[in-house]
């Protein structure tokens, strides 16, 4: 694996430890924001992995895009297709007011919890992967 894709696990490793932060703080809105962005930064990290020298991934947060981009989403199960269906939202959708509150009222400590293990067995996926 080459220093780019690392750079790009090293951030998902960060904010997926973030995550369990937020989740100890009762931050349930930003656990879900890091467990979409664990998820971004891996799939980017498969990006990255083949990018010629001195591309970086695209500067876009849908993962459904980036998995497949990295050559991932064909690999994937449905059920991990599905999660980062369920996932996928609580990036740009969780900054804005309109949507923010909605999205706050489903992320309650257990929806976070299974969140994050969802997140965390799907980052060990993605890092075999690659």
């Amino acid at each position: 694996m080459n220093e780019r894709a690392r750079y790009w696990l090293e951030l998902a490793d960060y904010d997926i430890e973030t995550a369990k932060v937020m989740l100890s703080g009762k931050r349930y809105l930003y656990v879900g924001f890091m467990c979409h962005q664990t998820i971004e930064k891996a799939f980017k990290a498969g990006i990255a992995r083949d990018c010629a020298e001195g591309e970086i991934p695209p500067k876009i947060h849908h993962l459904l895009k980036l998995a497949d981009r990295a050559g991932l989403f064909q690999k994937m199960s449905a059920e991990q297709q599905a999660f980062i269906k369920e996932l996928n939202p609580l990036n740009i959708e969780a900054r804005y007011p309109e949507y923010k509150e909605a999205i706050a009222a489903g992320l309650t400590a257990e929806v976070c919890k299974e969140l994050l293990a969802g997140t965390e067995e799907l980052l060990c996926w993605i890092k075999e992967q690659l």
